[in-house]
């Protein structure tokens, strides 16, 4: 390498430093259905730089950055959760009623919402942006909401949905037209056979 070349490295390096030096990110966690309860935490450390390494290197492609925010969101739930309580909720709303730290849709939603934020804030997104929750009515009784994320490629929108599976489990993530018709629910590692149980 060149002299000349090494001062126009300097700004990305200190972009890179000053990225690795940011404290790990406040969230704000709620649960109890429709966010009757919440708290802010410190996202722990340690959980917070496995979060960080999913999108270092940046993913090469929307599709598999999909894939890391599905994994980044799992790992939010998993580090926050001991911190919370919600480390306890069940899928669904039925399986864990009544119980400390479930979660219905719409906590679900917010807390994914922030996460995604947090992602987004930190400069960790390469490829989406994140847009507002979205609400699902298909009948009067099934009322739903989910995260959104929107590819900067396309401007399609994506739903990330939380809800269908226990705490510290992969999202699941599918186009938000597909979501809002309520389509079959796309494949995740982290379901078991057959599905989401209820679906």
């Amino acid at each position: 390498m060149s002299r000349h070349a090494a001062p126009a490295l300097l700004p990305a390096l200190a972009l890179a430093t000053a990225a690795a030096a940011q404290p790990p990110p406040i969230v704000n966690v709620c649960w109890d259905y429709g966010c009757d309860r919440n708290e802010r935490v410190v996202v722990p450390l340690a959980g917070w730089e496995r979060i960080r390494a999913l999108f270092r290197p940046a993913a090469p492609s929307p599709a598999r950055e999909r894939e890391r925010v599905a994994q980044a969101i799992a790992l939010f739930e998993q580090s926050v959760g001991p911190l919370t309580g919600t480390d306890a909720d069940r899928y669904g709303n039925v399986v864990g009623s009544g119980r400390p730290g479930q979660m219905d849709c719409i906590d679900e939603s917010r807390n994914t919402d922030g996460y995604l934020r947090v992602l987004a804030e930190r400069g960790l997104l390469s490829w989406h942006d994140v847009g507002r929750r979205r609400e699902r009515l298909k009948w009067i009784l099934d009322q739903h909401w989910t995260a959104v994320i929107i590819d900067h490629t396309d401007g399609r929108r994506w739903a990330v949905d939380s809800w269908f599976l226990d705490n510290g489990k992969r999202p699941y993530v599918q186009p938000l037209d597909a979501w809002l018709a309520k389509a079959d629910l796309p494949p995740n590692p982290d379901a078991p056979p057959g599905g989401p149980p209820g679906h």
